[in-house]
């Protein structure tokens, strides 16, 4: 789940936005952006043969045998290009009942005795769905106009996956010999249940068990429609996903007759005490260095002001209520729990004797959900029943800025963008990184894509859509990492 760029980022100032012409919605990224250095014509032909094959693939929830035939498609070219069989393992599965998928583990052996534990490549082949109807094209055809690829997944995440496949077919071709092994896995189910990734850090281990894992399907950068660089995100962290039931059980009776208690409108007082109630705020490495480089770009703005005195005094409430205030920045200081749905009675004519709300928790790193689930309990009180959801949430330690990731990752924005700001970030949202943190793979999003704030914040929605030149760029951003932290 490809987090939108402003989102993700949250670098994109809404006065910048409004300084900048407002041009017709599907008009060409800026020349700057576009004019940048293009593949050689062997891997320019290799990657849009790959790219196309898997955006027209239709790997959604419930087609059934779409993403085994992509993760077969994608073996095949491993294949083609040097990997041994034993080397590649297509590996179906079930992530729940009526969904089918498949996922994709493929190994680059060392040359020679490995100096290091191996490196874990992360990318998911699954797409939500579209609807031909609300698509301006198809969305399963890949089309490209105007200096984009338009086509479900285009972004989010074949538009990962295939820059840093096509980098490792690139290398291996030319003759570069690893000093560490380099594990691929792409899963099927990461936009639903997330099952692969939690196989391939449980189950498939064997093969997948590494000193640390990039990740395709988190970092990448933003622009603004006049080409000013809003800077890259390197995700280090992200919140635990978990749900939780308010019920309000009630004996009930005859509408003619109301009851002084009422089984609605007890749910609604604890809704509308979860509307306004606040966790604690609290720092951790990634976002004191976010918030700080934040603090930089807003200059002297009452944000910048709020973000600086956060950052001193991490005790500072106020400051962090003022930062949560923007939407650019809701949820990156503290815990978040929101009500998603809601239902209850059963009759026109008979008092309510269940009320149900379903509330989701999107919790900092490193706080149990266990925790929240006191702190819901004792917010609304003994009369609503508070029950998380079987599929428990994971707890994942922020993964520490390592030199040699964070200096990779730099060098190899700034050989196409050299003033780009780098930037840890923190995602609100879950990708299938945070299986392997939760279990010792220190997991780091570095993506090498790019696209123009807000025009391209297509992930998941209508005419999802990447730069043409941006495919290019991620390929060769994906070379240069590899070479740097695999490299004799």
């Amino acid at each position: 789940m490809r987090i939108p760029l402003t989102v993700m980022l949250a670098l994109s100032s809404t006065v910048a936005l409004a300084q900048a012409p407002e041009p017709p919605l599907n008009s060409p990224p800026p020349a700057a952006l576009k004019g940048g250095k293009s593949l050689p014509p062997q891997w320019e032909a290799t990657a849009r043969e790959i790219y196309k094959t898997a955006v027209e693939t239709p790997t959604v929830k419930g087609r059934a045998g779409e993403n085994l035939k992509l993760a077969n498609y994608l073996a095949s070219k491993f294949k083609e290009f040097g990997w041994a069989d034993s080397d590649i393992h297509v590996l179906p599965y079930t992530s729940v009942p009526g969904n089918d998928t498949a996922a994709i583990i493929a190994r680059w052996p060392a040359a020679g005795t490995p100096k290091k534990k191996p490196i874990l490549i992360l990318a998911h082949m699954d797409v939500v769905d579209a609807l031909p109807s609300d698509w301006t094209t198809d969305p399963f055809k890949l089309v490209e106009k105007d200096g984009y690829f338009y086509g479900r997944g285009s972004g989010d995440d074949k538009g990962g996956l295939v820059p840093s496949m096509v980098a490792l077919l690139k290398l291996r071709a030319s003759g570069f010999k690893p000093d560490r092994d380099i594990v691929v896995l792409f899963t099927g189910d990461e936009e639903t249940q997330g099952k692969g990734a939690e196989l391939g850090a449980t189950e498939w281990r064997k093969w997948t068990e590494a000193e640390f894992a990039l990740n395709a399907d988190g970092g990448g950068g933003a622009f603004t429609r006049d080409g000013k660089s809003l800077g890259y995100g390197l995700q280090t962290s992200e919140k635990t996903f978990q749900t939780y039931f308010f019920r309000v059980r009630n004996p009930g009776g005859h509408s003619s007759r109301p009851r002084p208690d009422n089984a609605i409108y007890q749910l609604a007082d604890a809704l509308k005490k979860l509307q306004n109630h606040r966790f604690e705020p609290a720092l951790n490495e990634t976002t004191k260095v976010y918030f700080t480089e934040r603090a930089k770009q807003e200059g002297n703005s009452e944000l910048g002001n709020a973000m600086r005195a956060w950052v001193a005094n991490p005790a500072d409430g106020a400051a962090a209520d003022r930062i949560e205030s923007d939407p650019l920045e809701v949820g990156l200081t503290r815990t978040r729990c929101v009500a998603t749905r809601l239902k209850g009675g059963h009759a026109d004519n008979a008092l309510p004797q269940l009320a149900e709300a379903t509330v989701n928790c999107r919790i900092l790193p490193g706080v149990q959900p266990a925790t929240i689930e006191a702190e819901l309990k004792q917010l609304v009180g003994p009369g609503v029943e508070v029950t998380p959801d079987a599929d428990a949430g994971r707890p994942t330690p922020v993964s520490p800025l390592r030199p040699d990731v964070v200096g990779a990752y730099t060098k190899a924005i700034h050989a196409r963008f050299p003033g780009a700001q780098i930037i840890p970030q923190m995602s609100t949202g879950a990708t299938d990184g945070l299986e392997f943190r939760a279990r010792g793979i220190p997991v780091y999003g570095v993506d090498g894509g790019w696209g123009v704030s807000p025009d391209d914040e297509r992930a998941h929605g209508k005419d999802e859509r990447i730069p043409v030149q941006s495919l290019w760029d991620s390929t060769m951003h994906w070379e240069s990492m590899i070479r740097d932290l695999a490299g004799k």
